[in-house]
């Protein structure tokens, strides 16, 4: 399971002819992943499927368009697998031609009730500031030539200082409407030489002119609200109209609709092939990558269903080509959330070891320790399963996080924080009860892991043919060699107070390793070489120590635990029977809530940046086989 799954490069040589019939085969065997590669033959740059392509591209853009307007099924199921030939795509591209005239007046029509309930809105928006104001808005639309007019919003704390420099220039200031910290006003005044003065003080008061609605020649705001509304009532019934030809119209076509579908499903194959097709004459060349367990599958599909004779050639993946083998995902159900935790930081490399069983059993066991609680496991398990249809496969993820939880909740005696309970004494013993011992278990935890992290980065690096980087690179089998010296030296200098020569030895011979060849690589002034050599030997040093402590979170977590329920049970002795109830529950919530997220955060935190980062290059890319969507065939299927 942690090894990847042995893939072969196909290359298939089929007559032109048969090119429909050989990429609806490898569509239902769901195991050919395209090579968009050129094949080196000069001679074999043609590109036969062009023209099908286009009349594919044009059939679905209507059907798409269409599908806006009525439903269409996405993947409607398909009963008999067939291949599309030209003629037959081309006739259901004119179909759909036909089809998407008849419809389009209604999406005109659609298109123009949506522009005029979207007109009314915005003249009910623009009303809405005139309502309490019962006067002829026209008359305030147009300057009169006694009268000036100026309707507008001033700041609440302006209105009284407004007020007086507006009487200063011989003009009236009404208040209509009070809304927020905004006051409407209406400012009357004879025009002339005190015009240009009053737009200085409106200025300078933070006036805001309010524009009133074009379209209003003549009636009150609230005469023009009543009219607006009978104007979107009749738009309603004018929609509904629409609406309920536009459904005549669908089920009079459902049938040519969904067979149009199907028809660009089962051709649909040929055209994501096509980037991947080249021909000369008459014989067309594709590769690909196909599982090695799925070629006898393969193989005989197309034999049963070509007609003319064709070619496959298999054979490995070349060194050089290694970051094009695309890498088989995780077929177990159980390991999908888990899987896509994973790709959140990258899919493996071909060759590479599948991370996911192993984060998922560390991330559980983590989760577990830090979380240890019967009571608390069991709600995250009856929350994730009673919410399952939402999580849908991370149902299956709060489920194991919280089994995890509950089995270190036994380990630890612990229910609800409750500690020493009688009927459910501790298999282990409660993490306060010794904090030292939970702290030297979280360090031994942290060391195997970040072992365990390193020997897995060199088996990658060397099944990539990257032996310099498994031996010399981060992480590498030197670096390994320090920290297994410098481990080795500090626990002797914990026991018997004396680092130990051999320990001695085996780090400063490795740290020197790494520094000459830090210095072969790097290039400038000798001192400055030597400053950035002197700086990365430190900082090795440095990133094992703190990465190796960083572990001790794991056990400070399960104390953390422990300390804040004592804490909730404290705070509940000092109330009521109704408060300590209250109390028990809330803290008990805020404990699941905020606790678990940040355990949850920690453990993903160890994972990635002490985990991922010293075995785990993420730069590959995930295996995807053209497939046929919508068949009901037992074969369609991912191997």
């Amino acid at each position: 399971m942690l090894l990847p799954q042995p893939m072969k490069h196909v290359r298939l040589l089929v007559l032109v002819e048969d090119l429909p019939q050989a990429s609806l085969s490898l569509a239902e065997t769901g195991s050919f992943h395209p090579d968009p590669r050129t094949p080196d033959e000069p001679r074999v740059s043609g590109q036969p499927g062009s023209d099908y392509r286009e009349l594919y591209q044009e059939a679905r853009a209507r059907l798409e368009k269409i599908a806006k307007l009525v439903p269409v099924p996405d993947t409607p199921s398909i009963d008999e697998v067939r291949v599309v030939y030209h003629e037959e795509l081309k006739a259901i591209g004119q179909q759909l031609r036909n089809r998407w005239a008849q419809v389009q007046r209604f999406e005109e029509e659609l298109r123009r009730v949506d522009e005029q309930e979207r007109l009314i809105r915005e003249q009910e928006a623009a009303l809405a500031n005139f309502a309490d104001l019962n006067i002829d808005l026209g008359a305030l639309r147009t300057k009169t030539r006694f009268l000036d007019f100026y309707v507008g919003m001033v700041p609440r704390e302006n209105v009284r200082k407004l007020q007086g420099s507006v009487t200063l220039a011989g003009h009236l200031l009404f208040e209509y409407l009070q809304r927020d910290d905004q006051t409407h006003v209406i400012i009357v005044g004879p025009p002339g030489e005190q015009e240009s003065r009053l737009g200085t003080v409106l200025s300078s008061a933070g006036f805001q002119a309010l524009p009133i609605p074009e379209g209003i020649e003549r009636g009150s705001a609230a005469e023009k609200i009543d009219e607006l509304t009978q104007r979107r009532a009749a738009l309603a019934e004018e929609r509904k109209a629409l609406n309920d030809q536009l459904a005549d119209w669908e089920r009079e076509h459902r049938t040519v609709l969904l067979e149009a579908r199907r028809t660009l499903l089962l051709a649909e194959p040929f055209v994501v092939l096509d980037p991947s097709i080249r021909s000369v004459g008459h014989l067309a060349v594709l590769a690909g990558w196909v599982p090695a367990k799925a070629l006898p599958s393969l193989e005989r599909r197309l034999a049963e269903s070509l007609a003319l004779p064709f070619d496959m050639e298999v054979r490995e993946p070349l060194p050089e080509e290694r970051r094009l083998v695309p890498t088989v995902p995780t077929r177990s159900r159980l390991l999908k959330p888990f899987d896509v935790l994973v790709k959140q930081y990258g899919i493996p490399e071909y060759g590479e070891i599948d991370p996911t069983p192993l984060f998922a059993l560390t991330f559980l066991l983590m989760f577990g320790m830090m979380f240890g609680d019967v009571g608390h496991g069991a709600v995250i398990v009856l929350a994730a399963w009673y919410w399952r249809a939402k999580l849908k496969d991370f149902a299956w993820f709060g489920i194991a996080a919280g089994i995890s939880s509950i089995c270190f909740g036994l380990l630890f005696g612990s229910v609800f924080g409750y500690e020493d309970i009688p009927w459910l004494p501790a298999i282990w013993m409660a993490p306060l009860h010794d904090p030292i011992l939970m702290l030297k278990v979280a360090l031994v935890w942290g060391i195997a892991f970040i072992v365990l992290a390193c020997l897995l980065g060199i088996y990658n690096r060397i099944v990539t043919g990257n032996l310099r980087g498994a031996i010399l690179g981060p992480h590498g089998a030197v670096n390994l060699l320090f920290y297994l010296g410098f481990l080795a030296g500090g626990y002797g200098l914990a026991t018997s107070g004396s680092f130990g020569w051999g320990p001695g030895l085996v780090v400063i011979g490795s740290l020197g390793v790494l520094a000459g060849y830090q210095w072969r690589h790097l290039t400038g002034p000798t001192g400055e070489r030597a400053l950035i050599v002197f700086i990365e030997t430190l900082d090795t040093v440095i990133v094992y120590l703190s990465n190796t402590l960083s572990f001790l979170r794991v056990s400070a977590f399960s104390l953390n635990h422990a300390a804040l329920a004592i804490a909730i049970f404290t705070l509940a002795d000092m109330l009521g029977t109704f408060g300590t109830v209250l109390t028990l529950i809330l803290g008990n919530l805020f404990i699941l809530v905020l606790e678990g997220g940040i355990v949850m955060i920690q453990v993903m935190r160890l994972e990635y940046y002490e985990g991922f980062s010293r075995y785990f290059s993420g730069e590959g890319h995930a295996f995807a086989p053209i497939r046929l969507r919508g068949s009901s065939d037992s074969s369609q299927r991912i191997v």
